[in-house]
């Protein structure tokens, strides 16, 4: 999926090519049965699940680098994996700290992080897709932030400055819900800065996104491509339905009626921003399973790329076992 989806470093991108209602890589009726959505949603919970096991492996990959301890690889062992957990829609959650106990050096000792930044026009399924996807592995193993309005102590700042601020430490998996990329999109279509500033962001953009990459973070840039009738039913569900008036918001319509700008500024920061250090992925996004299986892939997938296992000890495990079992109790 990682090779489908990616968006070529480099070469201009047409949005209009893409079929949102297309499912690429999907596996034919032979394996899937007649009811794909079913499937896709089981596929999900199985690839969930792995995601959790990668997860602890990440957390103590990062944990024995901080410690000067020798680190595992993929062939170095088995585990438990980390217990399923959901972390709510839209939420602004930092790790949580009981997975962190006796690691707070992690962040200075260096070491890998995946980060999945999400973007897509308004209903896109980013909420959906933090639920269901992010939501499979240890919320205590999750660093999701979620980026809105500069606030007035953000904007006395570079645009990065808030984005720094969010990043993962060691050994996390983070989920942007929207990011950085607002600055040379939403900025760009509503004429917040003036078009030069606009546009020196994309290499500022990519400075950034290298200068992670060599500190360890690995990026999954994913637009969630939704088509402009399938917005439209998505926000009209957000009015019909009672439960949802919370998730609407009248600007919305505002930039629905720009909508072929966003595409513009879409398709322009996928092309001057998709590098080998950060690609972009684009995922058909009108189907919400598919969306969901494909993200959950395109994790996995590149999990695999990192070769992680558990770290090996870092005492004598026999030694322990003896003291453990000493029958002896001091007062």
């Amino acid at each position: 999926m990682r090779e489908l989806l990616r968006m070529t470093p480099g070469r201009a991108v047409d949005l209009g090519s893409v079929d949102p209602r297309s499912t690429p890589g999907l596996p034919g009726p032979e394996v899937t049965g007649p009811q794909r959505k079913e499937w896709a949603r089981g596929q999900v919970a199985l690839i969930g699940a792995e995601l959790g096991r990668q997860q602890e492996m990440l957390f103590a990959d990062a944990k024995a680098r901080q410690a000067g301890q020798p680190v595992g690889t993929a062939a170095g062992g088995e585990g438990p994996g980390a217990a399923a957990g959901v972390a709510g829609p839209g939420a602004d959650a930092r790790a949580g700290e009981p997975m962190a106990a006796g690691g707070d050096g992690l962040a200075a000792a260096g070491g890998r992080r995946v980060l999945l930044v999400l973007q897509a026009m308004d209903c896109g399924g980013k909420d959906g897709t933090v639920k269901r996807v992010a939501g499979a592995m240890n919320p205590l193993g999750l660093h999701v932030r979620s980026f809105g309005p500069p606030t007035p102590e953000e904007l006395r700042h570079d645009f990065l400055w808030r984005i720094r601020r969010a990043l993962p430490p060691p050994g996390y998996v983070g989920v942007f819900n929207r990011s950085h990329y607002e600055d040379v999109l939403v900025a760009r279509v509503e004429s917040l800065v003036p078009e030069s500033i606009w546009r020196a962001r994309y290499d500022e953009i990519n400075a950034f996104e290298r200068e992670q990459a060599d500190a360890g973070v690995v990026l999954v840039k994913v637009l969630l491509h939704i088509s402009y009738a399938e917005q439209g039913r998505r926000l009209l569900e957000r009015l019909d339905e009672p439960r949802k008036h919370w998730k609407y918001d009248p600007s919305d319509i505002d930039a629905r009626a720009r909508w072929d700008d966003y595409q513009a500024a879409y398709a322009e920061a996928l092309s001057r921003c998709g590098t080998d250090a950060a690609p972009w992925y684009v995922v058909p996004a009108d189907r919400k399973w598919f969306r969901d299986w494909a993200v959950a892939h395109l994790l996995r997938e590149t999990f695999d790329t990192l070769d992680l296992g558990y770290p090996p000890a870092g005492f004598d495990v026999r030694h322990e076992r003896e003291r453990l079992l000493r029958p002896e109790r001091t007062s």
